[in-house]
């Protein structure tokens, strides 16, 4: 008991050092961003987005240079592709109404936007890229974009468009009092 009084205050001055030296020269980080937001355009959007394909590509993408060994790069892009109708294209000329009858000549559909989903996309592997990595991912990604878009314009989003603007907008026509309802696209 007499060697735990004696060690008491030795073990107190210790851990009070400890703690004074930890406090004193600790490093604290902080952030801090400021922000100066500016509305720059408002526009008014009158697309009907009407399908939405989710794409997966895996892409395996490599740098040749005559100097520096083959830089490679594989990635599992998440993209989404969106069809719609341009709603602010449809005039007065467009409509037409004969008694029960309602034809409406939409517009064509077209592709709203290809995107790629960065958050839900991965970089599986990377070989030899060293310093070059963070602009071989960059090409990877564009190179993805393009071919992306490339088989969207090939695939049927535009047909499902036109299937899915019948679909939604007949029941909304039917609903003003017109029990035959015919849509043409332009």
């Amino acid at each position: 008991m007499k060697i735990f009084f004696r060690l008491l205050p030795w073990l107190i001055l210790i851990v009070a050092g400890y703690l004074f030296i930890s406090k004193k020269f600790s490093i604290n980080t902080s952030v801090e961003s400021k922000h100066q937001l500016l509305v720059e355009k408002i526009e008014t959007i009158g697309k009907l987005e009407l399908v939405r394909y989710q794409i997966s590509d895996v892409l395996e993408h490599k740098n040749k240079t005559d100097f520096l060994p083959e830089a490679s790069v594989l990635l599992i892009v998440k993209a989404e592709a969106v069809g719609c109708i341009d709603l602010t294209k449809i005039t007065r000329e467009d409509i037409s109404i004969d008694a029960d009858t309602a034809v409406v000549n939409l517009p064509q559909p077209e592709i709203c936007y290809v995107k790629i989903d960065h958050k839900n996309s991965r970089v599986y592997d990377t070989k030899m890229a060293f310093f070059r990595e963070a602009s071989l991912v960059d090409e990877a990604y564009k190179a993805a974009e393009r071919q992306v878009t490339a088989e969207v314009k090939k695939s049927s989003i535009l047909a499902q468009t036109k299937t899915n603007a019948t679909t939604v907008l007949k029941p909304i026509v039917e609903g003003l009092g017109y029990k035959n309802v015919k849509f043409t696209f332009e």
